[in-house]
């Protein structure tokens, strides 16, 4: 907190409120001098109690200023706290002061209710849809191990289907951890390269399928990052990639002489309207309503995620020509002790 800059706010404030006082009692003066000049009391007996009266009120100002200043800088503290505590507000010094507290006490008292509430709500919802997400890959399993046992291009079909549904459940998964990921990050130097191919490995299947090129440039890089959720991230690009990726290649490679990965695909692209707001929660675009299946989750994770990781994710695009996913992995703002 800047003490200099906040006596100085109190100080104009101070002098604002203020100002009707210092007009009212000039008007008194001039009111009782020309009385007593009426009265042929002698002007220097009037400058007089007018110097008195002034300089009484100018003690009275500056006691009421360093209180102002006090309580000022009191609040301000208190605001800038992360937990607020009104049992720290300053004493009362008017009625109306009485009045503001107790509407803020009363405030805050909702406010704590209505969170406990939300709070449990959200457990509950939290709690459903963990429990949700573990019982239903039970039945993924039960069905891989059926569809492993066929053959023919319904099969395969079958099994695309039921790996976008596995890669569903876990973006469920992950964004119900979203809450506590920090708490959950592990920072270590890793290897990109190992990271890229097993998200690569995981995604082998669908380029077979969809009959999608892979060019995978040699990754000589050492990163500081948590590895679970840096696959979490590739892992969902890979799978906007190819689902927007009729023919062609996907291109994964280091920009030279920096620690930015990119992923680059020849897909649909996205448009030069959606472009800025493809990391909104629940926003689509054109592409993702022509799709009716996008969720608009994929690019808001792993948004959040890079965040946290104190990554930055940028999206270069042109409808029609491809889209370009700059992963800029330098962490010098991350310290580690």
């Amino acid at each position: 907190m800047n003490t200099r800059h906040e006596i100085m706010v109190t100080a104009r404030a101070f002098v604002k409120e203020n100002v009707k006082k210092a007009i009212v009692y000039l008007v008194f003066c001039c009111i009782f001098g020309i009385l007593f000049m009426l009265q042929s009391v002698p002007a220097d007996v009037v400058l007089y109690a007018a110097e008195v009266c002034g300089f009484l009120g100018i003690i009275c100002l500056l006691y009421e200023f360093y209180n102002a200043c006090k309580k000022h800088l009191l609040l301000v503290e208190l605001r800038n706290q992360v937990t607020f505590n009104i049992d720290s507000m300053p004493d009362c010094g008017t009625l109306i002061e009485q009045d503001y507290q107790k509407l803020v006490s009363d405030l805050f008292i909702q406010m704590k209710q209505q969170e406990s509430v939300f709070m449990s709500e959200t457990r509950d919802m939290i709690d459903y849809y963990t429990l949700w997400a573990h019982q239903i890959k039970t039945p993924i399993t039960a069905l891989s191990l059926i569809l492993q046992a066929e053959e023919g291009d319904a099969t395969r079909q079958m099994k695309m289907e039921l790996f976008k549904i596995e890669q569903y459940v876990e973006m469920v998964m992950h964004y119900l951890r979203m809450g506590s990921m920090n708490s959950d990050l592990v920072l270590e130097e890793h290897n990109l390269e190992k990271i890229v191919k097993q998200a690569v490995k995981k995604y082998a299947a669908v380029f077979i399928y969809k009959k999608i090129n892979l060019q995978l440039e040699h990754i000589d890089v050492q990163v500081l990052t948590d590895e679970k959720w840096l696959s979490f991230v590739i892992e969902q690009l890979l799978s906007n990639a190819l689902k927007y990726t009729r023919e062609g290649s996907i291109k994964i490679y280091m920009k030279q002489e920096s620690e930015t990965l990119i992923i680059e695909d020849s897909g649909i692209g996205i448009s030069r309207e959606d472009l800025p707001r493809v990391f909104e929660q629940g926003f689509t675009g054109y592409n993702g309503r022509m799709d009716k299946k996008a969720s608009g989750l994929g690019l808001y994770l792993c948004k959040k995620v890079m965040e946290n990781l104190s990554h930055r994710i940028t999206i270069e695009s042109e409808e029609a020509r491809g889209t370009q996913v700059l992963l800029d992995l330098h962490t010098e703002r991350i310290i580690v002790e």
